[in-house]
């Protein structure tokens, strides 16, 4: 069933109190506001977007279509007209079409102020994928490509014993047994993913992301903080325009994000780990890749 995002006036304060959309404070004004923001209003943002602003990734600016900021234009009829697929725009014209009045494209305008590297990254993939297989068809890695780009997260994994936990989809262990581990720093989600955001405006969703793990160093007391929110998505956008990185939707581990303590209302309680059916036993064979390293 295709999920339908409520209206702007519907939504229950609480969704931007909590993560994921609580982490995405900095864009509240056009989020919580009583009116749409219009595409003017995204460019204008986008024009003063700098390396200051929370969790933008390093290396953002200049990094798409001839150096040049993204411009957002509403997707009209007249637009259309060009005949253009919705990636080759951006490649070609740096045009991003936007649906007016629409949380999902709103959303996917966030996701490309934050981190525009990662973006450019996945749009240059596309593209490629594109020229080799036509506009018509998908490749595996055209779909590993959109699943990330729609339900991506980028974990950053600082202690292994969380990730073999995560691999064996022991969701019990890796959410309440070690519980701590997400308020202390051993592991850490950054949301990508712009469907997953629009998820995240019904209260009650139970979110489940497609999730590309980092691997952190950590010695001792001390963490490794030259890698962060800012630097590690930039990273994955290396690795992602490089193609050493979402070849195969296969690549991509599911977390379970309302799973993470204080993202969903109903993990106060042990049993939800049990009784929740976004928690899904590990599928015989199944396997997942190393993570990837941050440098």
């Amino acid at each position: 069933m295709r999920f339908v995002a409520p209206g702007r006036t519907a939504i229950e304060p609480i969704v931007f109190a909590r993560p994921p959309l609580s982490l995405w404070a900095e864009f509240f004004d056009l989020l919580c506001g009583p009116e749409w923001p219009s595409v003017g209003a995204l460019n204008e943002r986008a024009a003063i977007a700098c390396e200051s602003v929370p969790g933008r990734d390093a290396g953002a600016s200049g990094d798409i279509a001839g150096g040049m900021q993204p411009r957002f234009v509403v997707q009209s009829a007249e637009l259309l007209r060009d005949g253009l697929h919705y990636e080759q725009r951006i490649a070609d014209r740096n045009r991003i079409a936007t649906r007016e009045c629409n949380w999902h494209d709103l959303l996917n305008a966030l996701v490309w102020l934050r981190f525009p590297a990662l973006k450019s990254a996945l749009n240059a993939r596309q593209v490629a994928e594109i020229a080799v297989a036509g506009p018509k068809q998908r490749t595996l890695a055209q779909c590993a490509l959109t699943h990330f780009d729609e339900a991506g997260v980028i974990v950053i994994v600082r202690d292994p014993a969380l990730l073999v936990a995560w691999d064996a989809h022991d969701w019990h262990g890796l959410f309440w047994r070690e519980r701590a581990a997400w308020w202390d720093g051993r592991i850490e989600a950054i949301v990508f993913g712009h469907a997953l955001l629009e998820h995240a405006l019904k209260a009650e969703q139970l979110l489940v992301g497609k999730a590309v793990a980092v691997a952190m160093r950590q010695s001792g007391e001390t963490q490794d903080a030259t890698w962060d929110g800012r630097s590690v998505p930039a990273a994955v956008a290396g690795a992602v325009r490089s193609s050493h990185l979402l070849l195969d939707p296969q690549e991509l581990r599911p977390l379970p994000l309302s799973g993470i303590p204080g993202w969903h209302p109903a993990n106060r309680v042990e049993s939800f780990y049990r009784d929740a059916p976004c928690f899904r036993p590990l599928r015989s064979g199944r396997c997942y890749p190393a993570p990837l390293p941050p440098a």
